[in-house]
């Protein structure tokens, strides 16, 4: 890995202050991405529908790491941000750009029937590798599971996240050998 090839690093970010820090990142043109969803929220009696983080205190960035780097000595950010490290190899985790675009897709739709996953609450090792043939999610791979009696596609990120999609019929899916 070359700290001046762009990757996808999940960014652990301190106080529950993801926003902030995306907002940086943006104003920065530094792309980065929070999964978010619409939840109820009650303040002084009254509940609103607010759109919040799925996942706190996480933030994918697209970047060097010699960005994140200087980012980390110099910013007003710096000391909110960490890197996710793996804890058997030790190294800065990084996520490859196609695993990342099939989780944005099908994270970045806003919708109720999307289910938000720890690693530990499927069991991607079950189920065949598969790649959706049709409809909104078109091109995206993943494990094919049963959830909650409903065929879904689990886009997972090793060790931080995994999404998946609304129930999909089997007509829509390939196996694909990985």
């Amino acid at each position: 890995m070359k700290e001046n090839d762009k990757h996808w690093y999940p960014i652990r970010v301190t106080y529950s202050q993801e926003m902030k820090v995306k907002s940086y990142f943006d104003a920065c043109q530094i792309a980065s991405f929070i999964p978010m969803r619409y939840s109820e929220i009650q303040r002084n009696g009254q509940s609103k529908i607010k759109l919040v983080p799925v996942i706190h205190n996480l933030v994918f960035v697209y970047c060097t790491k010699n960005e994140i780097e200087q980012i980390k000595r110099e910013s007003s950010i710096s000391s909110k941000i960490r890197y996710i490290i793996d804890k058997e190899t030790k190294q800065i985790i990084t996520i490859p750009d196609k695993q990342m675009q099939d989780f944005i897709s099908v994270a970045g739709n806003i919708d109720e029937q999307i289910l938000y996953l720890t690693p530990q609450e499927v069991a991607l090792k079950k189920g065949d590798y598969v790649r959706i043939t049709g409809g909104i999610w078109k091109g995206i791979e993943g494990k094919l599971v049963r959830i909650k009696k409903n065929l879904r596609v689990v886009v997972s990120l090793q060790g931080i996240a995994a999404v998946a999609t609304t129930s999909i019929h089997p007509s829509l899916v390939e196996k694909i050998e990985k």
